[in-house]
């Protein structure tokens, strides 16, 4: 790859609740991709780098009104769902998996199927600025690895696991793991597969070890994750105390909740991301900060199936690692920047509450809000620190996804006033308004992969 170096302004989350703008700044990206420096025009090495660039003929410049962010990292996304997106969701999570979701994932032994579906579904999340997305399959073998290759094909940084489900009282006969060995299996399969691809030698596409979740899966199946996770330091994906349902159904099945039980199948680690997680405690919470574990929130989705909040705002003074989901398709868009809306919404609901005939200071949680600041770190930094890579942040060091969000799109909703909107203002503004027409660039490790202006 031919290094670039890009001038604009620059926006990102360094810290959780801290925006920096960097106008006019400098990127540098390097032969591999990476991010080789970051130049503000007060620095003395400014001028340098700039004209180095020009003389290179390698200097992308930003127009007016454009905007370089971090590229958006989905932690939670059922890929062979996306045909069901906006569907059936007035039901209850148990029925809308028995009678929706396990038949349409049942469809996957078809490969032509998988592969149109599932190229739609990459494209559509690369045109949202969807950088990496960590994805659940099926529990077919083959038709995950296409999903890989999919990914790799198109560029797109993905975590991609086959989904491990094999408990007979919970799954239909029709699609499930034929054995706890069958899935293991499977699922030591599709690792040795996705780290030798060819192409794959950056790793963008890696594998996740993935127990759709315990009441899935039997114990067998559980200890044999856990045992695959220590022998290969791979990533870990699962549900975490989503609902009423899920979260009761392992404490009497185990004794135990979530946390505690997937802490003692050795499941939870410093690569797990654990979905949804709305019931998790304060013990639960220190569990999974002591573990290093990343949670992946999807405020829309539980407003659907978990029928609670998750406490982000706890969850973030505590110091947890958190991103966002989309949850596709238990969230019905497969857009990250509605999801940071719907966060801070959420939010608002946990702490103003809902029941009206209650006193204002007994209707909510106090101190539960977030604001847009922590919803862009959660899409970009967080969802980078909870995976334990060098991604989300626009800083030396880390991988060159990114995107170009561009606020004078015409016929567009959002809109940016000049002599009003300042700084922060403009982030507020895309965050609540902007759309994939607003996205005209999309990079990973340095390679321009989508975006309007790619289409045109």
């Amino acid at each position: 790859m031919n290094p670039f170096t890009i001038c604009g302004t620059i926006i990102h989350a360094p810290a959780c609740g801290e925006i920096e703008i960097i106008e006019n700044g400098l990127i540098v990206v390097d032969e591999a991709g990476g991010i080789a420096g970051v130049h503000s025009p007060e620095v003395e090495s400014y001028e340098s780098v700039k004209q180095t660039a020009v003389a290179a003929n390698s200097l992308i410049e930003l127009a007016e009104g454009q905007y370089l962010l971090p590229g958006l990292i989905d932690l939670h996304v059922h890929a062979p769902q996306w045909p069901q997106a906006g569907n059936a969701l007035h039901l209850p999570l148990y029925t809308w998996l028995q009678e929706y979701t396990f038949p349409l994932e049942a469809k996957y032994t078809d490969l032509a199927f998988a592969e149109k579906v599932y190229a739609s579904l990459v494209d559509t999340l690369i045109a949202n600025g969807t950088t990496t997305t960590v994805y659940f399959a099926t529990v077919h073998l083959e038709a995950t690895k296409l999903l890989a290759d999919i990914c790799l094909a198109k560029g797109q940084r993905a975590l991609v696991g086959k989904v491990a489900m094999d408990n007979p009282n919970e799954c239909p006969d029709y699609y499930r793991d034929s054995s706890a060995q069958q899935g293991l299996a499977d699922t030591r399969a599709l690792i040795e597969y996705v780290r030798t691809m060819p192409g794959n030698e950056q790793e963008t596409v890696l594998p996740v070890i993935t127990p759709r979740f315990i009441p899935s899966c039997t114990d067998e199946m559980l200890t044999g994750l856990g045992e695959l996770a220590a022998e290969y330091h791979c990533h870990v994906q699962t549900h975490c105390s989503e609902s009423d349902w899920a979260h009761n159904y392992v404490l009497n099945r185990h004794g135990k909740r979530d946390t505690d039980s997937l802490n003692d199948f050795k499941l939870l680690t410093n690569k797990t991301i654990l979905a949804h997680s709305c019931f998790i405690n304060k013990n639960d919470m220190a569990t999974i900060k002591q573990q290093r574990s990343g949670i992946a929130h999807c405020p829309l989705s539980n407003a659907y199936f978990a029928d609670a909040v998750f406490p982000a705002r706890r969850a973030l003074d505590l110091g947890l690692d958190v991103g966002l989901g989309t949850d596709v398709a238990g969230g019905a868009t497969p857009s990250l920047l509605q999801n940071c809306h719907a966060a801070v919404t959420a939010s608002r609901y946990l702490e103003g509450g809902v029941d009206k005939s209650l006193p204002q200071l007994e209707r909510g949680v106090s101190a539960g809000r977030i604001d847009f600041k922590e919803a862009f770190w959660m899409a970009t930094t967080g969802g980078g620190k909870a995976l334990d890579l060098n991604i989300g942040l626009l800083k030396k060091g880390y991988a060159f996804d990114a995107l170009v969000l561009d606020t004078r799109v015409a016929n567009s909703n959002l809109v940016v006033w000049n002599e009003l909107d300042k700084g922060e203002d403009v982030l507020q503004k895309i965050i609540y308004n902007a759309s994939r027409q607003n996205i005209r660039k999309v990079w990973v490790q340095g390679k321009l992969i989508g975006g309007v202006d790619q289409q045109a």
